[in-house]
Protein backbone atom coordinates (compact mmCIF):
# COMPACT_ATOMS: atom_id res chain seq x y z
CA UNK A 1 0.00 0.00 0.00
CA UNK A 2 1.41 3.18 -0.91
CA UNK A 3 0.41 6.26 1.32
CA UNK A 4 1.73 9.58 1.45
CA UNK A 5 0.57 11.00 4.67
CA UNK A 6 1.39 14.59 3.07
CA UNK A 7 -1.51 14.05 1.03
CA UNK A 8 -3.76 12.70 3.10
CA UNK A 9 -5.75 14.83 6.01
CA UNK A 10 -7.21 12.41 8.33
CA UNK A 11 -8.50 15.13 10.03
CA UNK A 12 -11.05 15.97 6.80
CA UNK A 13 -11.55 12.83 6.45
CA UNK A 14 -13.04 12.33 10.22
CA UNK A 15 -14.67 15.66 9.98
CA UNK A 16 -16.66 14.59 6.64
CA UNK A 17 -17.83 10.81 8.34
CA UNK A 18 -18.84 12.85 11.36
CA UNK A 19 -20.96 15.20 8.68
CA UNK A 20 -22.28 12.60 7.09
CA UNK A 21 -22.49 10.26 10.02
CA UNK A 22 -25.24 12.90 10.83
CA UNK A 23 -27.09 13.54 8.36
CA UNK A 24 -27.16 9.64 8.94
CA UNK A 25 -28.58 9.80 12.30
CA UNK A 26 -31.31 12.24 11.54
CA UNK A 27 -32.69 11.89 8.55
CA UNK A 28 -33.07 8.00 9.84
CA UNK A 29 -35.13 9.30 12.58
CA UNK A 30 -36.75 11.52 11.35
CA UNK A 31 -38.25 8.83 8.64
CA UNK A 32 -39.27 6.58 11.48
CA UNK A 33 -40.27 8.30 14.23
CA UNK A 34 -41.77 11.74 12.85
CA UNK A 35 -43.24 10.15 9.70
CA UNK A 36 -43.84 6.13 9.80
CA UNK A 37 -44.11 6.68 13.30
CA UNK A 38 -46.83 8.89 12.88
CA UNK A 39 -48.32 7.11 9.71
CA UNK A 40 -49.01 3.44 10.37
CA UNK A 41 -51.22 1.99 12.77
CA UNK A 42 -49.92 -0.72 14.31
CA UNK A 43 -52.28 -3.82 13.30
CA UNK A 44 -54.64 -1.27 11.08
CA UNK A 45 -54.52 -1.76 7.59
CA UNK A 46 -57.25 0.79 6.88
CA UNK A 47 -55.96 3.62 9.41
CA UNK A 48 -52.88 2.90 8.15
CA UNK A 49 -54.17 3.55 4.54
CA UNK A 50 -56.36 6.16 5.43
CA UNK A 51 -53.12 8.19 6.62
CA UNK A 52 -50.79 7.61 3.71
CA UNK A 53 -53.85 8.48 1.39
CA UNK A 54 -54.37 11.66 3.78
CA UNK A 55 -50.30 12.48 3.80
CA UNK A 56 -48.88 10.74 0.78
CA UNK A 57 -46.30 13.61 -0.17
CA UNK A 58 -44.97 13.52 4.10
CA UNK A 59 -44.86 9.54 3.54
CA UNK A 60 -43.01 10.08 -0.09
CA UNK A 61 -40.82 12.71 2.34
CA UNK A 62 -40.13 9.77 4.41
CA UNK A 63 -38.73 7.74 2.08
CA UNK A 64 -36.19 10.30 0.49
CA UNK A 65 -34.74 10.68 3.60
CA UNK A 66 -33.75 6.96 4.02
CA UNK A 67 -32.98 7.29 0.55
CA UNK A 68 -30.71 10.35 2.01
CA UNK A 69 -29.27 8.47 4.70
CA UNK A 70 -28.14 5.69 1.85
CA UNK A 71 -26.41 8.01 0.15
CA UNK A 72 -24.35 9.22 3.31
CA UNK A 73 -23.39 5.65 3.87
CA UNK A 74 -21.16 6.21 0.71
CA UNK A 75 -19.08 8.71 1.83
CA UNK A 76 -19.10 7.28 5.58
CA UNK A 77 -17.93 3.98 4.65
CA UNK A 78 -14.81 5.51 2.36
CA UNK A 79 -13.53 8.37 5.17
CA UNK A 80 -13.68 5.43 7.96
CA UNK A 81 -11.96 3.11 5.69
CA UNK A 82 -9.36 5.40 4.90
CA UNK A 83 -9.38 6.39 8.81
CA UNK A 84 -8.34 2.74 10.02
CA UNK A 85 -7.23 0.93 7.40
CA UNK A 86 -3.49 1.50 9.07
CA UNK A 87 -5.15 -0.72 12.05
CA UNK A 88 -5.83 -3.63 9.77
CA UNK A 89 -5.96 -3.32 5.46
CA UNK A 90 -8.12 -6.73 5.51
CA UNK A 91 -10.29 -6.09 8.16
CA UNK A 92 -11.31 -2.46 7.18
CA UNK A 93 -12.47 -3.57 4.17
CA UNK A 94 -14.55 -6.55 5.57
CA UNK A 95 -15.99 -3.79 7.49
CA UNK A 96 -16.64 -1.83 4.41
CA UNK A 97 -17.88 -5.19 2.48
CA UNK A 98 -20.23 -5.51 5.37
CA UNK A 99 -21.60 -1.96 5.00
CA UNK A 100 -22.08 -2.02 1.59
CA UNK A 101 -24.13 -5.17 1.34
CA UNK A 102 -26.40 -3.60 4.36
CA UNK A 103 -26.45 -0.32 2.12
CA UNK A 104 -27.80 -2.28 -0.86
CA UNK A 105 -30.28 -4.76 1.07
CA UNK A 106 -32.04 -1.34 2.65
CA UNK A 107 -31.98 0.87 -0.71
CA UNK A 108 -33.68 -2.42 -2.15
CA UNK A 109 -36.17 -2.87 0.23
CA UNK A 110 -37.26 1.20 -0.11
CA UNK A 111 -39.33 -0.60 -3.06
CA UNK A 112 -41.96 -2.05 0.15
CA UNK A 113 -42.79 1.54 1.01
CA UNK A 114 -43.43 2.45 -2.75
CA UNK A 115 -45.27 -0.51 -3.09
CA UNK A 116 -48.03 0.62 -1.33
CA UNK A 117 -48.49 4.64 -3.00
CA UNK A 118 -49.16 2.43 -6.25
CA UNK A 119 -51.94 -0.18 -4.27
CA UNK A 120 -53.42 2.91 -3.07
CA UNK A 121 -53.78 5.20 -6.01
CA UNK A 122 -57.32 4.55 -7.51
CA UNK A 123 -55.27 2.99 -10.76
CA UNK A 124 -58.08 1.29 -12.91
CA UNK A 125 -55.71 -1.98 -13.09
CA UNK A 126 -56.17 -2.34 -9.19
CA UNK A 127 -60.32 -2.61 -9.82
CA UNK A 128 -60.19 -6.03 -9.62
CA UNK A 129 -59.53 -5.98 -5.60
CA UNK A 130 -61.62 -4.56 -2.96
CA UNK A 131 -60.84 -1.40 -1.33
CA UNK A 132 -60.28 -3.88 2.11
CA UNK A 133 -57.88 -6.15 0.11
CA UNK A 134 -55.56 -3.61 -1.48
CA UNK A 135 -55.72 -1.68 2.40
CA UNK A 136 -54.16 -5.51 3.72
CA UNK A 137 -51.58 -5.95 0.93
CA UNK A 138 -50.30 -2.02 1.72
CA UNK A 139 -49.60 -2.84 5.27
CA UNK A 140 -48.55 -6.50 4.17
CA UNK A 141 -45.68 -4.63 1.99
CA UNK A 142 -45.16 -2.28 5.11
CA UNK A 143 -44.56 -5.29 7.64
CA UNK A 144 -42.41 -6.71 4.81
CA UNK A 145 -40.27 -3.87 4.83
CA UNK A 146 -39.76 -3.79 8.44
CA UNK A 147 -38.34 -6.92 8.24
CA UNK A 148 -35.82 -6.15 5.14
CA UNK A 149 -34.38 -3.28 7.58
CA UNK A 150 -34.01 -6.36 10.00
CA UNK A 151 -31.99 -7.99 7.46
CA UNK A 152 -30.08 -4.84 6.58
CA UNK A 153 -28.91 -4.63 10.19
CA UNK A 154 -27.73 -7.89 10.36
CA UNK A 155 -25.04 -7.00 7.78
CA UNK A 156 -24.92 -3.72 9.86
CA UNK A 157 -24.10 -5.49 12.66
CA UNK A 158 -20.75 -7.33 11.20
CA UNK A 159 -19.78 -3.65 10.27
CA UNK A 160 -19.92 -2.22 13.89
CA UNK A 161 -17.96 -5.78 15.27
CA UNK A 162 -15.16 -5.28 13.09
CA UNK A 163 -15.52 -1.84 12.94
CA UNK A 164 -15.43 -1.56 17.19
CA UNK A 165 -12.36 -3.88 17.10
CA UNK A 166 -10.16 -1.94 14.95
CA UNK A 167 -11.30 1.56 16.78
CA UNK A 168 -10.15 -0.36 19.72
CA UNK A 169 -6.60 -1.47 18.56
CA UNK A 170 -6.38 2.17 17.10
CA UNK A 171 -4.67 3.98 19.72
CA UNK A 172 -5.67 7.52 17.86
CA UNK A 173 -9.32 7.08 18.62
CA UNK A 174 -10.39 6.30 21.84
CA UNK A 175 -11.16 2.60 23.10
CA UNK A 176 -14.54 3.44 24.99
CA UNK A 177 -15.87 4.41 21.20
CA UNK A 178 -14.38 0.85 20.24
CA UNK A 179 -15.77 -0.89 22.87
CA UNK A 180 -19.80 1.06 22.20
CA UNK A 181 -19.34 -0.05 18.37
CA UNK A 182 -19.41 -3.66 19.41
CA UNK A 183 -21.85 -3.28 22.08
CA UNK A 184 -24.09 -1.69 18.79
CA UNK A 185 -23.30 -4.57 16.62
CA UNK A 186 -24.16 -7.22 19.19
CA UNK A 187 -27.62 -5.26 19.88
CA UNK A 188 -28.03 -4.89 15.93
CA UNK A 189 -27.90 -9.06 15.56
CA UNK A 190 -29.46 -9.86 18.59
CA UNK A 191 -32.50 -7.78 17.49
CA UNK A 192 -32.57 -8.53 14.11
CA UNK A 193 -32.41 -12.66 14.61
CA UNK A 194 -34.88 -12.19 17.23
CA UNK A 195 -37.33 -11.12 14.59
CA UNK A 196 -36.77 -13.64 12.51
CA UNK A 197 -36.59 -16.41 14.91
CA UNK A 198 -39.00 -15.14 17.50
CA UNK A 199 -40.86 -11.88 16.48
CA UNK A 200 -42.75 -12.43 20.15
CA UNK A 201 -39.48 -11.97 21.90
CA UNK A 202 -38.42 -9.03 19.61
CA UNK A 203 -41.48 -7.08 20.22
CA UNK A 204 -40.21 -6.84 23.84
CA UNK A 205 -36.94 -6.14 23.24
CA UNK A 206 -37.74 -3.42 21.03
CA UNK A 207 -36.99 -0.49 21.03
CA UNK A 208 -35.29 -0.67 24.52
CA UNK A 209 -32.45 -3.19 22.63
CA UNK A 210 -31.27 -0.62 20.08
CA UNK A 211 -30.56 2.14 22.54
CA UNK A 212 -27.30 1.29 23.64
CA UNK A 213 -26.29 1.37 19.40
CA UNK A 214 -27.83 4.90 19.28
CA UNK A 215 -25.86 6.03 21.89
CA UNK A 216 -22.58 4.49 20.40
CA UNK A 217 -23.58 5.34 16.82
CA UNK A 218 -23.72 9.05 18.01
CA UNK A 219 -20.60 9.31 19.92
CA UNK A 220 -18.79 7.59 17.08
CA UNK A 221 -20.12 10.08 15.17
CA UNK A 222 -19.91 13.46 17.51
CA UNK A 223 -16.31 12.53 18.39
CA UNK A 224 -15.43 12.49 14.65
CA UNK A 225 -17.03 15.53 13.67
CA UNK A 226 -15.91 17.68 17.26
CA UNK A 227 -12.67 15.93 17.73
CA UNK A 228 -11.39 14.13 14.97
CA UNK A 229 -8.41 12.14 15.45
CA UNK A 230 -5.29 12.01 17.23
CA UNK A 231 -2.97 12.87 14.16
CA UNK A 232 0.41 11.89 15.40
CA UNK A 233 -0.97 8.50 16.55
CA UNK A 234 -2.64 8.07 13.39
CA UNK A 235 0.48 9.00 11.13
CA UNK A 236 2.26 6.28 13.12
CA UNK A 237 -0.02 3.87 12.28
CA UNK A 238 0.11 4.73 8.42
CA UNK A 239 4.30 4.42 8.93
CA UNK A 240 3.83 1.32 10.64
CA UNK A 241 1.55 -0.28 8.19
CA UNK A 242 4.02 0.40 4.96
CA UNK A 243 3.70 -3.52 4.51
CA UNK A 244 0.63 -5.48 4.20
CA UNK A 245 -1.08 -6.61 6.91
CA UNK A 246 -0.98 -10.27 8.33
Amino acid sequence: MNTNTQEISPQRYARIAGAFYLIIIVAGFLAEVFIRGKLIVSGDATATANNILASETLWRLGVAGDLLMHLSDIPVMLCLFVLIRPVNRRLALLSVLFNLIQTAVLVANKLFLILPLFLLGGAAYLSVFTTGQLNTLAYVSIKLHGYGFGLGLIFFGGTCLVEGYLIRRSGFLPRALGYGMQLAGVCYLVNSFALILSPGLQSKLFPAILLPAFLAELSLCLWLLIRGVDVPKWREAVAGNRKPAL
